[in-house]
C-alpha cells in the first residue's frame, strides 16, 4: 500500500479557500493524533470523574429527581467506598456492558457470511445486473445495505466499487469515493436491521433507565427513519458524484487503459446465492411464525411484538440468519467444505473485533463509575432545567445536538464509544423535557454518520486512501478529503433538514415510536 503523503504541487494549485480547508483538516489530524488511544481516554476521564466527584461530594451537591421526589446526592469515587466499588464491580461492569454480547454474537454470524464469500457475491450480483448509468446509485445504496455486515462493509465494498466503475468505463477513483462515502457518511442509515441498531439501542436503554428503570429502546426503534434515510443517503451521494465530483477533470486514474474487469457470477455462485437467500427467508419465516400467534412466549409481557424476545435479541437473529446463509452458500460453492470449519470462521470474526472488546472494558468501567457517583443525574436534571429556562423550540436543541456530535465525531470516530460517553447525560436530560431516548439516539446517529467520511482519524479513511493510491499514485489525504468533504457537508445539511421535516410532520421513527 502506498504512503499517504499529500500531493504538494496539487495543494499549491488549489484556491485559497480549499487550501484553508485542507489546512484545517491537517490541523484536525494533528490534534487527533495527540489524543490518547480511546482505551486510555476513558481511563483518563475516569480519573477526572473521580476528582470532580470528590469536589462535588464535599460541597454536598444534590438534586431532586422529577416525578419521584427522591434526592440524588453526588458520591465520592475517591473515598474508600468508591475504591471498594471500583474493584468489586470491575468484572460485573465488563460482563454487563450492554454492547459487548451484541457485538460478539452478531459478528460471529456475519463472519461466516463474509468468509464464505456470500457477502461479496451478493454485492457483485446486485451491481452487475444494473445498467451502467445506475452504477453510482447502486454502489451508494449497496453501501447502506452493507451495514448489516458491520465494518466488513468497508473492506468488501470499496475495492469492489472500484472494479464496478472500471467495468463500465468510468474512473475507479470515483467508485472508491462513492463506496467510502456511502458506507461511512451513511453509516447509520440502512433498510436492514444492523448490529449497530442493537448496539446503540442497548446503550440508550441503559441511559434511559436512569430516569425510568423499566424503559427499553428496541433495535427497531428507528427502523422507518433508517430505511427512508438510506434512500436519502444514496440520492445525495449519487447527485454529488454525477453532477459535481465525477466531472472533475482530475478524477481519472493513472491506468485507464488497464484490462477489462469481469464482475459476473459463475453458475455455482448464482446457485449458492439463490439457496442462501431461500435459507435466509426460511429462517426469518420460522422466527416470525413462532412469534406472531397470540399468547406466544416469544412476545413481550404485554403481548407486544415490538418488545418481543425476537426483536429485543435481534443480534442473535442476525447471527443465525447470516451464519445459516453463509454455510449454505459455502457448501454449494465449496468455500465451506464441512461444518467443522464454521467455528473457525466465527473465530476469525471475533479476532477482528478484539480491539473493540478491549475498548469496551475501559468504557464499561467509566460508565459504572459515572452512574455510581450520581453526577449524571445532577447534570441531567440541571441541564433539563436550563433547557426549560431557555424556552427554545425542541427542534432547535435537537439540531444543535446534531452539530455538536458531528464535530465530536471528527476526533472520536467510534460511534459506540461516543454514544457511551454522551448518552448517560443527553438521554436523561432530554427525557426530562419530554424528548424520548429514541429521538435522542436518532439525532445522535445523524451527527455521528456524516463526518465519518472526512476525518483522517478513521482507520477506514486510511483504508480508502490506500485503495485510491492503487489507481492514482499521487493521491494524498487532501485528495480524498477534497472528494468526501463536499458530500459530507451536503449530506449533513440534507439529512438534518430531512429530520426537521420528519419531526414537524410528527411521523413515527419506528414501530410504536412517535418522533414527538
Amino acid at each position: 500500500m502506498a504512503t499517504n503523503t499529500p500531493d504538494v504541487s496539487a495543494f499549491k494549485e488549489m484556491s485559497p479557500i480549499m487550501r484553508r480547508l485542507f489546512g484545517l483538516l491537517a490541523g484536525i489530524e494533528r490534534l487527533g493524533n495527540r489524543l490518547p488511544h480511546p482505551f486510555w481516554l476513558f481511563w483518563i476521564l475516569s480519573g477526572v470523574l473521580a476528582v470532580v466527584s470528590a469536589i462535588l461530594a464535599h460541597q454536598h451537591v444534590s438534586v431532586r429527581l422529577p416525578g419521584t421526589g427522591k434526592t440524588a446526592s453526588v458520591t465520592n469515587l475517591l473515598s474508600m467506598d468508591g475504591l471498594a466499588f471500583a474493584l468489586g464491580s470491575a468484572l460485573d461492569n465488563f460482563a454487563g456492558f450492554p454492547a459487548l454480547p451484541v457485538v460478539v454474537t452478531a459478528l460471529m454470524g456475519v463472519a461466516v457470511a463474509e468468509k464464505s464469500g456470500l457477502t461479496e457475491a451478493a454485492l457483485r450480483g446486485t451491481i452487475v445486473k444494473l445498467p451502467p448509468k445506475w452504477v453510482t446509485f447502486a454502489v451508494a445504496f449497496a453501501g447502506t445495505v452493507s451495514h448489516a455486515a458491520f465494518d466488513a462493509a468497508f473492506v468488501i465494498l470499496i475495492p469492489m466499487a472500484a472494479l464496478a466503475f472500471k467495468a463500465v468505463g468510468r474512473s475507479p477513483v470515483i467508485g472508491i469515493v462513492t463506496a467510502y462515502v456511502a458506507v461511512s457518511a451513511g453509516y447509520n442509515a440502512s433498510p436492514l436491521v444492523t448490529p449497530s441498531d442493537a448496539i446503540l439501542a442497548s446503550i440508550s436503554t441503559s441511559a434511559a433507565r436512569v430516569v425510568d428503570p423499566g424503559y427499553v429502546v428496541t433495535p427497531l426503534a428507528s427502523y422507518y427513519w433508517n430505511a427512508a434515510s438510506s434512500l436519502l443517503v444514496a440520492l445525495v451521494v449519487t447527485v454529488m458524484i454525477e453532477l459535481v465530483l465525477g466531472r472533475r477533470p482530475e478524477s481519472g486514474a493513472d491506468d485507464q487503459d488497464a484490462e477489462p474487469v469481469d464482475l459476473s457470477l459463475s453458475g455455482v455462485e448464482r446457485r449458492g446465492l439463490w439457496l442462501a437467500g431461500i435459507t435466509g427467508l426460511l429462517v426469518i419465516g420460522a422466527a416470525v411464525a413462532v412469534t406472531l400467534p397470540a399468547g406466544s412466549p416469544l412476545r413481550g409481557e404485554d403481548g407486544s411484538i415490538v418488545r418481543s424476545t425476537l426483536v429485543l435479541n435481534i443480534a442473535v437473529m442476525v447471527a443465525v440468519i447470516f451464519a445459516s446463509m453463509g454455510v449454505v452458500y459455502g457448501r454449494v460453492t465449496g468455500s465451506v467444505r464441512k461444518l467443522g470449519e464454521v467455528p473457525g470462521l466465527m473465530a476469525e470474526g471475533v479476532k477482528l473485533i478484539a480491539p473493540v472488546v478491549v475498548l469496551f472494558f475501559s468504557i464499561s468501567q467509566f460508565l459504572a463509575y459515572f452512574s455510581w457517583t450520581k453526577i449524571g443525574s445532577v447534570v441531567a436534571v440541571d441541564g433539563a432545567a436550563l433547557l426549560k429556562q431557555l424556552d427554545a423550540p425542541t427542534l432547535v436543541f435537537l439540531i444543535a445536538l446534531v452539530g455538536l456530535v458531528s464535530v465530536m465525531n471528527v476526533l472520536v470516530t467510534s460511534g459506540s464509544a461516543m454514544w457511551s460517553l454522551i448518552a448517560p447525560i443527553v438521554v436523561p436530560m432530554l427525557m426530562y423535557v419530554d424528548v424520548s431516548p429514541e429521538v435522542a439516539q436518532t439525532v445522535f446517529r445523524i451527527g455521528d454518520s456524516c463526518t465519518n467520511a472526512v476525518t483522517p482519524m478513521s482507520a477506514y479513511f486510511v483504508l480508502a486512501l490506500g485503495y485510491m493510491q492503487r489507481y492514482r499514485r499521487s493521491a494524498g489525504i487532501g485528495t480524498l478529503a477534497s472528494y468526501t468533504l463536499p458530500i459530507a457537508l451536503v449530506m449533513l445539511v440534507a439529512w438534518t433538514a430531512f429530520f426537521a421535516i420528519w419531526y414537524l410532520l410528527g411521523l413515527h421513527l419506528g414501530p410504536g415510536v412517535p418522533v414527538r
